[in-house]
């Protein structure tokens, strides 16, 4: 495991309230919308602080949701808001809920968005909040991204490492992510960059690698260190061999199922690749393993390709499991029924290229 030297926050704290008040503008809050907060006990109070002065100076009214439970990319799908009585009414009514935690795979977040709530997630460290803001020409990647990806029915990934995984698409939606929740019914996360979907039910087959370099990013803060091999046949993984990296694979995967007969945690979920240039690959190695520099950083770095089990309920599936592993694989060259968007891990797709910007 990566240890780097503890570092000191480089972002003036008082410099907050200019971020979220950029965030929120790129957010297209306006005059006399609501925002609605929803935060919990760990939730870093200056956050709070920088997102009630911005609200203010745009204009905006703004109040907080405290829920009393603490979820993380490790315990998803929490439904944080619906249980007590008259929260799910609140954040309905809002133009924009900003949420301090992760809401994926929950009811409450797909009824929100049904209603047309615009839905923003910050869960990044302040250093990032700044680094990984969203530069010019990102939304316009990500959305040439997902147009090709809509359209795509058969998608192969590979690599020199042994990687060859083949799946469909088409069964659910692409989902994406450009920093900003911007858009009538949008979901997004500042530091984000990236796209996915859920591979059609069974169809994914073939093998993948995870070699040295690549990320553990859920459940774990980490660099895979030894190889991993797993065999996919019709959607779920059925072998992994390696050595310690694997072990943690099986157990955390082993542990979320429910039953000796459940396969959920071995089945192949959300497959995507990142687009931010703002975001780098060797950010573990700098700050150290703590999660919360990596939330975003590690998902939307150019050219990664991101393999995930588990749960799909997000994308409208049935599966609903804590057995969720989350990778960001280096060096993969992915093609879209023939066309060949990545190479070795380097974006090809002119349009989905952004410059990176001085930060």
């Amino acid at each position: 495991m990566i240890q780097a030297a503890y570092r000191a926050q480089e972002v003036n704290p008082a410099k907050l309230v200019q971020l979220y008040r950029r965030e929120l503008e790129l957010c297209q809050v306006k005059k006399g919308e609501t925002i609605a907060v929803v935060s919990d006990l760990a939730t870093r109070r200056e956050y709070i602080q920088a997102a009630f002065a911005a609200a203010d100076d745009l204009g905006a009214d703004i109040y907080e949701l405290c829920v009393n439970s603490l979820p993380s990319w490790t315990k998803v799908g929490v439904p944080t808001i619906g249980q007590c009585k008259g929260t799910l009414e609140a954040v309905r009514a809002a133009d924009l809920v900003v949420v301090f935690h992760v809401p994926l795979f929950t009811r409450w977040l797909k009824d929100v968005m049904d209603g047309g709530t615009r839905v923003l997630m910050i869960i990044d460290a302040p250093d990032d909040l700044e680094q990984l803001m969203a530069p010019r020409g990102l939304k316009e990647a990500c959305k040439h991204a997902e147009s090709l990806y809509r359209k795509t029915k058969s998608v192969r990934v590979s690599s020199k490492a042994g990687t060859d995984l083949t799946y469909q698409c088409g069964e659910y939606p692409v989902m994406t992510q450009w920093g900003y929740a911007d858009e009538r019914a949008h979901f997004d996360h500042w530091g984000g960059g990236h796209i996915h979907t859920f591979p059609n039910e069974g169809s994914a087959h073939g093998t993948v690698v995870l070699q040295p370099g690549d990320i553990v990013i859920l459940p774990y803060c980490r660099y895979v260190a030894d190889p991993v091999k797993l065999e996919i046949r019709e959607g779920h993984i059925v072998k992994v061999e390696g050595a310690m990296d694997a072990k943690l694979m099986r157990d955390w995967l082993e542990d979320g199922k429910s039953s000796a007969a459940d396969r959920d945690p071995y089945a192949v979920s959300h497959l995507g690749w990142g687009m931010n240039p703002q975001a780098l690959w060797y950010g573990i190695a700098l700050h150290g393993d703590t999660p919360e520099r990596h939330r975003a950083a590690a998902r939307t770095f150019p050219g990664n390709f991101l393999f995930s089990t588990g749960p799909n309920t997000q994308g409208g599936g049935k599966r609903n499991t804590r057995g969720h592993y989350d990778v960001p694989m280096r060096d993969c060259t992915v093609e879209l029924d023939g066309r060949k968007v990545i190479e070795d891990g380097r974006i090809v797709d002119a349009a989905m290229k952004v410059s990176r910007e001085a930060r």
